[in-house]
């Protein structure tokens, strides 16, 4: 076991664990963000997404030694001060994106990460960002839909 300091949300947070333990485990039973969802505990279905910097990463597998201190985002960071949901966030609710609802976290994460870093992205580009990101539901169509609309000029 070790301390280890972490920055998620804009606020830094001093734990104690494994340095091998997942972020993922460390954010829900630690710092209670349930953003983040387990899906596949493989790095192979997005629920667990989270932004660090500006880079969509899963962290079921990822150390949260490997994080310290780097600028964590989950989904809870994307609201602002005032209660504004992120453009990306106000996509998906316009555009009826959610079905079940289990990969919006990694959906909307991976969008907010395309619009930060690649905001000129085409179709063909979002589809191969997306493609860590599994939906069983079949709301494809409506997510690319609102990612498009969220990164729109």
């Amino acid at each position: 076991m070790e301390t280890i300091e972490i920055k998620v949300n804009g606020e830094t947070h001093t734990i104690t664990a494994d340095p091998n333990t997942p972020l993922l485990y460390v954010l829900r039973n630690e710092l209670e963000l349930n953003g983040p969802k387990f899906g596949c505990g493989l790095q192979q279905c997005g629920a667990c997404m989270v932004l660090i910097g500006s880079q969509a990463q899963p962290s079921c597998m990822l150390p949260v030694s490997a994080v310290s201190g780097k600028d964590i985002r989950t989904l809870e960071g994307l609201v602002s001060k005032n209660g504004d949901l992120h453009k990306v966030q106000q996509a998906f609710i316009d555009e009826q994106a959610a079905q079940c609802g289990y990969c919006m976290n990694g959906m909307i994460m991976q969008g907010v990460s395309i619009s930060e870093q690649e905001p000129e992205a085409d179709e063909r580009r979002i589809r191969e960002r997306l493609q860590i990101n599994i939906c069983r539901c079949g709301t494809h169509c409506r997510i690319l839909k609102a990612i498009k609309k969220s990164i729109a000029p």
